[in-house]
């Protein structure tokens, strides 16, 4: 199991940025335990091993004015891992996707978009996607209310498996 590599101190390090990003250096290693200088030392080691893939700010995209969240299910004409690659390369160049991943099953890809508006998103649906090359088909679902959205991994889950591995 990858986590493992990390020792008690890396993974609470990791639960502590993932909660809050913009604390400090002095903040975080008082709540991990640790002094100042070894934290940053583990928390730049982190971040040059990929544990740590960026830092961001949370928006809340209804104040921001957008209204329409959809989740839209792919499928292919084929799944050659040309025609894959370049349907992801595609999805990365439309700004309302703001997720792209390939699924096993009787869908090849979950699109999550956001939008301003239901004509919004309806034009980029007909114009865009449903035109791009190898789509073979697309079902929307529009989401009417969201009652949980967390990022991040959940590192109590880690923990508890860790001690029960031990």
């Amino acid at each position: 199991m990858a986590g493992t590599r990390l020792d008690p101190i890396d993974r609470m390090i990791l639960a502590e940025l993932q909660a809050d990003g913009r604390m400090t250096n002095v903040e975080l290693a008082k709540r991990v335990g640790i002094s100042a200088p070894p934290c940053l030392r583990r928390v730049r080691t982190l971040e040059e091993n990929g544990y740590i893939k960026g830092y961001h700010a949370e928006v809340n995209a209804k104040e921001l004015g957008f209204e329409v969240q959809v989740f839209a299910n792919v499928g292919l004409a084929s799944q050659a891992e040309s025609d894959l690659s370049a349907f992801e390369a595609k999805c990365k160049s439309w700004p309302l996707v703001r997720e792209c991943h390939m699924l096993n099953g009787e869908v090849d890809f979950i699109l999550k978009c956001v939008a301003p508006d239901l004509s919004s998103f309806q034009t980029f649906l007909t114009g865009e996607l449903l035109t791009t090359p190898n789509v073979a088909s697309v079902k929307t679902s529009l989401v009417i209310r969201g009652e949980k959205d967390e990022p991040g991994v959940p590192f109590e889950v880690l923990e508890a498996r860790l001690l029960k591995d031990a």
